[in-house]
C-alpha cells in the first residue's frame, strides 16, 4: 500500500524543527553597583544582583521602586547608568539596544495596528535582514509556540487582550534573544486570564530555557511562576531569594508588609526564665532564641501562623473579635488583645458560623513561625 505524503504534516514537522532551533544557550546576568538618575532624582542606588542562566527571575515592588527602570537599563533604554550589566561576563552598559540581543515585551503590547499578526511578528526579522526564505517558517514556528498559529492573517484590532499579548511574545522570541524581558505583561488582562497567561508564560520559558526577567507589582504573579525574586523599594534591592524563603524570612518590615499580610509587633527582646522572649506589652510575651541580643526589635507573625484555641491554656492569649473579613477560602479576623490588634486567618468551610464582633476568643501563637527583625 502506497501512502501519499501530506504537505501539511511536512510543513508542521519543518516548523517543529524551527522551534527547536529557536532555543538559545541561557546566559548569566550580573548587575554590579548599578546607579541611575533622572536629573537630581536617583532612581537606582547601587543595585547588585546575579541572575542564573535559564532562571525565571522577578523584579517585584510598588510603583516608583525602580523595577521597570532597572529592566529598561538592561534593555538599553533610557539614560546610561553607572556600574555594570554583564551578560555572560560581557559588560553591555553603553551599547545600543539592538547590539544587546535582548527581547522586551511591553505592558502596552506595542503592536502595529495596520499590520497583520504575521507581519508584526516578521518585523524584527526583516529589520535584521534575515533571508526572506527563513522568515516565513520562523514566524509560523513562533506563532505555533504561543498558540496563535491560526491567527496569522488577522489584525491586532481583531484580537482579545490575551491574544495580543501572545503575539507580542511571538514577535519577541522569533528573533531568538539571549534574554527575555517582561515589563508587567499581564497587567492589562482580567483576573482569570492573568492566571492562565502566567502559567502559559512559565511553560514557554521552560520550553525555551531562556533567561527571563519579569517585572511586576503583583506578589501573587511573582510567587507562582518565578524561581527567585528581588524585592525592590526606593531604587534599592531589599531582599533576594525564592518566593517562599523571602515570605518566611523577610529581611525588614517593608518586605514583610509587601510580600503578603503580616502582623508586625513593636517591642523588645528581654531576658526570661530559660532564655529570651519578645515583649510587646499588652501582656503579650513570645519566646525567641536564647542567643537573641536584648533590645528593641520587631516581631513578624503571619495571620496563618496564629490559631484559635477552644479553651485557655497557660500559653494562650485572651482577646476579643474586632471584625471579620470573608476572603473566599478563609476568614480574616482582627482580634484585640489588650489594645494590640492581631490579624488571624481561619480556613473557611461551608456552613461554619462566623464569630461576632466582641466575642471573646483564645489564641495560640507558634513562636517557631515568628521572625525577629531589627529595622
Amino acid at each position: 500500500m502506497t501512502t501519499t505524503p501530506n504537505p501539511s504534516n511536512n510543513r508542521r514537522a519543518q516548523e517543529a524543527d524551527t522551534m527547536t532551533t529557536m532555543q538559545t544557550e541561557p546566559v548569566q546576568i550580573d548587575i554590579e553597583n548599578l546607579s541611575l538618575s533622572f536629573g537630581e532624582t536617583e532612581v537606582l542606588k547601587g543595585v547588585n544582583l546575579a541572575i542564573r542562566p535559564g532562571e525565571f527571575f522577578a523584579f517585584l515592588g510598588p510603583s516608583g521602586s525602580g523595577k521597570s527602570t532597572l529592566l529598561r537599563a538592561i534593555a538599553g533604554f533610557g539614560p546610561t547608568p553607572k556600574g555594570q550589566i554583564k551578560l555572560d561576563g560581557q559588560d553591555i552598559v553603553g551599547s545600543v539596544p539592538w547590539q544587546r540581543n535582548v527581547g522586551m515585551v511591553f505592558q502596552s503590547y506595542a503592536l502595529w495596528p495596520h499590520m497583520t499578526v504575521a507581519k508584526n511578528v516578521a518585523f524584527g526579522l526583516e529589520e535584521r535582514k534575515v533571508l526572506s526564505s527563513e522568515i516565513g517558517p520562523r514566524v509560523r514556528a513562533a506563532l505555533e509556540l504561543v498558540g496563535m498559529g491560526d491567527y496569522a492573517e488577522r489584525f491586532p484590532s481583531q484580537l482579545s487582550g490575551g491574544q495580543q499579548q501572545r503575539v507580542a511574545l511571538a514577535r519577541t522570541i522569533v528573533v531568538e534573544p539571549r534574554v527575555l524581558l517582561l515589563d508587567e505583561p499581564l497587567s492589562n488582562l482580567d483576573a482569570n486570564l492573568r492566571v492562565q497567561m502566567r502559567q502559559d508564560l512559565l511553560k514557554l520559558q521552560r520550553r525555551l530555557g531562556i533567561t527571563t526577567i519579569f517585572v511586576t507589582h503583583d506578589q501573587e504573579e511573582a510567587n507562582t511562576i518565578c524561581d527567585r525574586i528581588a524585592v525592590m523599594a526606593d531604587g534599592v534591592v531589599q531582599q533576594i531569594g525564592r518566593p517562599d524563603e523571602v515570605y518566611d524570612n523577610p529581611a525588614n518590615s517593608f518586605v514583610a508588609k509587601f510580600l503578603g499580610t503580616a502582623n508586625i509587633l513593636d517591642g523588645e527582646v528581654v531576658p526570661s526564665a530559660g532564655g529570651r522572649c519578645f515583649d510587646c506589652g499588652a501582656n503579650l510575651r513570645i519566646p525567641v532564641g536564647s542567643d537573641e541580643t536584648p533590645g528593641k526589635a520587631r516581631l513578624v507573625v503571619r495571620p496563618e501562623s496564629i490559631e484559635f484555641s477552644v479553651e485557655g491554656t497557660e500559653d494562650s492569649l485572651l482577646g476579643s473579635v474586632i471584625s471579620a473579613e470573608f476572603l473566599g477560602g478563609m476568614v480574616r479576623y482582627a482580634i484585640d488583645i489588650n489594645g494590640q490588634e492581631l490579624l488571624v486567618d481561619e480556613r473557611h468551610t461551608r456552613g461554619k458560623k462566623r464569630m461576632d464582633s466582641g466575642e471573646q476568643v483564645f489564641l495560640k501563637l507558634d513562636p517557631v513561625q515568628a521572625v525577629l527583625i531589627r529595622d
